[in-house]
């Protein structure tokens, strides 16, 4: 019983860090959508913001994950990452009902999630 309860503890801290960046996530959209509302942004502007965010949330939680991990704090960042992606790219799939069109920009985006995550582990 001894060896699962830091596999537990490590659990819960991955999903502390995956809430703080998805609160984060919430917040920068809301931001972004009262600018859009407010600006009337460009769809030029509007990618960089969502990308801005994906980096800054992943980051957050790559930061907040290292600050509890002891070891190897940016493999758990980019291990954030990576299942902040899988958990969007689930629900968008769901949304939008089907496969994403460009591949390129999911792949793109999985990288931008997994190096926002590797390097808030870097710095903590």
């Amino acid at each position: 019983m001894d060896q699962t309860q830091p596999v537990v503890q490590k659990i819960l801290r991955v999903v502390k860090a995956l809430l703080a960046a998805y609160i984060l996530t919430a917040f920068c959209l809301v931001i972004l959508a009262f600018l859009l509302l407010k600006l009337d942004l460009s769809e030029a502007n509007v990618n960089v913001g969502i990308i801005v965010t994906y980096l800054l949330s992943c980051f957050l939680g790559g930061f907040i994950l290292g600050k509890t991990m002891e070891k190897r704090k940016f493999i758990w960042g980019m291990a954030l990452g990576a299942v902040y992606f899988l958990i969007v790219l689930v629900i968008s799939t769901i949304a939008f009902q089907g496969n994403p069109s460009a591949w390129t920009h999911v792949a793109t985006t999985f990288l931008l999630c997994m190096g926002g995550g590797m390097a808030g582990g870097m710095v903590s």
